[in-house]
């Protein structure tokens, strides 16, 4: 997308991609949840690293269609979902009105909310960092929006590491003169390539560096959790061959971290 305003940003960018993306967001595995097995493997993940929820309130950024949003609904947290695309909050709270989930949606900035200082127990964000502009900046407002003893979740990955599956999906296009085809339009993965040249995370994101960062913000207790093949594996099973198979070596975490109590 081009544009003759200049102050058009990188974070117009970005919020525009995700709100073209937002009526089809939920037809992708890897974004909505479509098997029991890949909703328990969430739940665990969730429950390992947050606990039940007890009313606690959790402010779900980058909330999207708001799929992190109902699994902390449905773990008894009283959620507020962020995201900066109206386009997916109008999916968001389409889809609370039909479960009949009682969540609270705002649109606002992930990396400056306007939300009280101390007001949530927890955050949650599912492949927001590597969309960050600024994140220390980022982190220093999460920081602030937790109360003493909260918890910031963090689920992401190492997306711009190559993987062993990717390369040969490189080396069958060079032979066969054709393009792998995804779920997305080869325009959009232009526009998305583009962003990622311009964030902080333009190359690799490797679940160290993240920590560091929330290290140097102030969180403590910092965990890096790998042992996601659950989700993975539920996640693969209903993807293409490649696609699937690239899903399970790619190299995603969370990290967990607390504000000093």
């Amino acid at each position: 997308m081009t544009t003759a305003n200049s102050n058009y940003s990188i974070r117009d960018e970005i919020r525009d991609y995700w709100s073209e993306r937002a009526e089809t967001f939920d037809q992708s595995v890897g974004h909505e949840i479509f098997s029991r097995a890949e909703r328990q493997g969430w739940q665990r993940l969730i429950r390992k690293h947050l606990g039940e929820g007890d009313g606690r309130k959790a402010l779900d950024l980058a909330c999207g269609t708001a799929v992190i949003s109902h699994l902390l609904h449905d773990l008894d947290f009283s959620v507020t979902g962020l995201d900066w695309s109206d386009a997916m909050l109008a999916q968001a709270r389409a889809k609370a009105q039909k479960r009949g989930s009682v969540i609270r949606f705002i649109a606002g900035d992930a990396e400056n909310t306007l939300e009280p200082p101390e007001s949530y127990d927890v955050i949650t964000n599912r492949h927001l960092v590597w969309t960050l502009v600024d994140p220390p900046a980022a982190f220093d407002e999460w920081f602030s929006l937790l109360k003493p003893g909260g918890k910031v979740l963090i689920v992401d990955g190492n997306m711009g590491k190559e993987t062993w599956v990717k390369s040969l999906q490189q080396l069958w296009t060079r032979i066969v003169g054709k393009q792998v085809t995804g779920p997305v339009s080869p325009d959009m993965v232009e526009r998305l390539q583009k962003i990622r040249e311009r964030v902080y995370f333009s190359g690799e994101m490797p679940a160290q560096a993240v920590a560091d960062l929330l290290e140097q913000t102030g969180f403590e207790n910092i965990v890096i959790d790998r042992k996601l093949s659950d989700i993975h594996w539920a996640q693969a099973r209903r993807m293409p061959l490649m696609r699937g198979l690239d899903r399970m070596v790619q190299e995603r975490f969370a990290i967990c971290a607390s504000k000093p109590g």
